[in-house]
């Protein structure tokens, strides 16, 4: 099943040897015995390459969340065979690296008997069907079949390395709009908000890099490629280290927000404690 997994996920037994640390014979030949079991043809060749047949795809689509949960029921068992609790958490990737995991070992330190696993998303999907316990979420209140409670709204501020600025003491706030601006590709409109926010005239394009992670953005920033507007919460390390200067903030005007998800009627006192405490570290950011 594992074989046929990465193979239909790939469409490629290669790939899926490499992935599994087998020959890509290995692969094939059990993904030849699991056709026999079933007696039905689940690759077709296209040449030199596999394809999924049409009962290929029906099985792969039930099958990867059969193996995922599979999985968290495995490491479930050995926590709870050594006595801990396993909390199953699904954290966006950026604020997981720059903000959640910085914080953690004052979660390890307070609640030594909770293990933690942890997944990263980009967009909401059924927390049960995932057999997920808690799910960081940014937006809205828009997560079908999970109970949400509001940690923080987004604070945006724009942001450049010293290098960029001069004298600092006489920088004012339009004065970003004549150095390089670094945009993030899923918010195109960040810095014509905020050029209209200071009264300025209406302009709908600025030219600049463009980058399509958070994390790319701020390491651009920090390089001196340019300005960026950014999450306050996502460059604490960098504001106060000086290595980026904050020169301006953007109003929320879109009312995003950041979210603990659960699944609704869960009750769970691993997640309780969990949520908790990150509701303690975010009074604290606040």
């Amino acid at each position: 099943m594992r074989s046929f997994e990465a193979a239909a996920r790939h469409e490629s037994y290669t790939m899926a040897a490499e992935e599994l640390g087998v020959t890509q014979g290995a692969v094939s030949r059990q993904v030849r015995e699991l056709e026999a079991a079933l007696g039905v043809t689940l690759f077709r060749r296209v040449g030199r390459a596999v394809r999924l047949s049409k009962a290929g795809r029906a099985l792969f689509e039930e099958l990867a969340g059969d193996l995922q949960r599979l999985n968290g029921t495995i490491n479930r068992a050995i926590a709870a065979g050594d006595g801990a609790s396993l909390l199953t958490l699904a954290v966006l990737p950026t604020f997981a690296t720059r903000w959640l995991l910085p914080r953690l070992p004052d979660f390890k330190h307070l609640h030594p008997g909770i293990e933690l696993d942890l997944h990263s998303y980009t967009t909401p999907f059924s927390l049960e069907e995932r057999r997920m316990d808690l799910a960081i979420h940014f937006g809205h209140e828009d997560w079908p079949g999970a109970r949400l409670r509001k940690l923080f709204p987004e604070k945006l501020v724009v942001a450049a390395a010293p290098v960029l600025l001069g004298d600092q003491r006489t920088f004012e706030e339009q004065h970003v709009f004549d150095l390089p601006l670094l945009h993030l590709t899923s918010r195109p409109g960040l810095w014509s908000e905020y050029h209209a926010s200071l009264g300025l005239d209406a302009r709908a394009v600025f030219p600049g890099m463009r980058f399509d992670q958070f994390s790319m953005l701020i390491e651009g920033a920090v390089a001196g490629l340019g300005a960026a507007i950014l999450p306050s919460y996502l460059i604490e390390a960098e504001l106060a280290s000086g290595a980026l200067v904050q020169t301006g903030q953007l109003a929320n005007a879109s009312g995003s927000a950041y979210f603990i998800a659960t699944p609704t009627g869960q009750r769970n006192e691993a997640v309780q404690a969990f949520a908790d405490w990150i509701i303690r570290q975010t009074k604290r950011h606040l």
